[in-house]
């Protein structure tokens, strides 16, 4: 078959996202050509999540992207109302795993002066060829009751078997504000066809719930992650529309520093590959995170990032990251520290003294949504561990008090905690 009819067999099988095509005997693995239908559609939150989203999507070169939107309604007269706006298209050839001059158009739009808590209808296109009607809710401008859901890495086997864990997610708490993933999304950083399993993963959900990531050590790959100064993969940006509030001076961090503020909780993703090797922006990079945790006006702080300050592998530590993060986490009372990396479960308490009750330190946690998994140590720090569990979970703030669960990928629960402040 030619590409263009094996992109549009995946795309007619798994709807708004096109699937990894079959490896031939090339000598390399083959992609899914982009299509021209929309695909690849995932809404992010900005800094301002009362008021904005963003959205992003991928179709075939050549192809201009559009956004309409409008207030969703009861019935479907809505469309009558809504604005079009064109997109931010980028008509780009980069070098992926599959092909050194792939070809795609990626297209980024933000949508602003929405109203607060607010539920919108929108669809991409080119004017010509639409996606389905996706909706959203806007976030509160108070600090109103909500849940999100974490996860770690997806990484491996992402469509065939991280795939239920992301699902059963979504089966626990459907009405999640967002998701946030811990880094290692995908195993190659620069693997197409790995990109697709990840967004085949998700599906429609990414389009009508905000995915907030933060990259892993394999978002870098192997060379690139240990060299200073190197950037995330060039599909990174391309994919994601994030926040652009990291620290300045540190251009390689763009859209992987990033913090947002929803109804009470500060939300700050740390590039922790960057942290450790960029050493020469490691001071800026700390400066700003004791900015935004000293003047910050909200009840709950999460930090989340990909590499542990405190491993569940006994063979895996990570004293750069600690000595860098811990001493503000301290200092400013963080309340919850979410990582990946280390491929098992582990949750503890843990102050400027060690192991602390629940409510006395910050709650640090690692887990996994993929099959890959690690060795899981008896931890002098955690409260609970598992090894070989594929988890998810889920985090409801509701104002003075913050429950976590953790679920294993059939549902199973796993691990709950409350931490409560006035």
């Amino acid at each position: 078959m030619k590409s263009k009819t094996r992109a549009l067999l995946a795309t007619v099988l798994l709807g708004t996202c096109a699937a990894p095509v079959a490896a031939q005997d090339t000598g390399r693995p083959v992609l899914a050509e982009a299509t021209v239908a929309p695909e690849r559609i995932i809404l992010n939150l900005t800094a301002d999540t009362a008021h904005e989203m963003a959205v992003t999507w991928r179709s075939a070169p050549g192809h201009a992207g559009k956004v309409q939107y409008a207030r969703a309604t009861v019935g479907p007269d809505f469309t009558k109302s809504a604005l079009t706006i064109e997109a931010v298209t980028d008509d780009a050839t980069i070098a992926v795993e599959e092909d050194p001059a792939f070809r795609a158009a990626y297209h980024s739009a933000v949508l602003r002066e929405l109203e607060p808590d607010t539920v919108y209808a929108y669809r991409v296109g080119d004017g010509a060829r639409w996606s389905e009607w996706f909706q959203f809710r806007t976030a509160s401008e108070e600090a109103r009751p909500f849940r999100f859901i974490y996860l770690g890495d997806m990484q491996n086997d992402v469509l065939s078997q991280a795939s239920r864990t992301l699902r059963m997610a979504f089966r626990t708490a459907g009405d999640a504000a967002f998701t946030i993933h811990a880094g290692d999304l995908i195993n190659h950083h620069n693997a197409d066809r790995e990109w697709g399993e990840w967004f085949a993963a998700g599906g429609f959900l990414y389009a009508q719930t905000p995915q907030m990531p933060t990259p892993g050590n394999h978002e870098y790959g192997k060379d690139e992650a240990a060299r200073a100064g190197s950037s995330v993969t060039s599909q990174w940006r391309r994919q994601f529309t994030l926040p652009e509030n990291g620290p300045n001076g540190v251009p390689e961090a763009r859209e992987t520093h990033w913090y947002t503020d929803y109804q009470g909780l500060r939300l700050i993703s740390v590039d922790s590959p960057q942290l450790v090797r960029n050493t020469e922006a490691r001071a800026s990079t700390i400066a700003w995170l004791d900015r935004l945790l000293a003047k910050n006006p909200n009840r709950w702080t999460v930090i989340f990032l990909h590499f542990p300050l405190f491993s569940s592998d006994p063979d895996r530590d990570n004293p750069e990251v600690r000595s860098a993060l811990k001493p503000l986490i301290d200092k400013y009372k963080v309340d919850l520290v979410l990582q990946g990396h280390d491929h098992g479960y582990a949750r503890g308490a843990i102050d400027q003294d060690g192991p602390a009750p629940d409510d006395a330190g910050a709650t640090y946690v690692v887990s996994v949504a993929g099959p890959k998994m690690y060795e899981v140590a008896d931890l002098p720090w955690a409260r609970k561990t598992a090894a070989r569990t594929q988890a998810f979970q889920v985090i409801s703030v509701d104002g003075g008090t913050l429950t976590y669960r953790a679920y294993a990928a059939n549902g199973d629960p796993l691990d709950a905690v409350t931490l409560s402040k006035p």
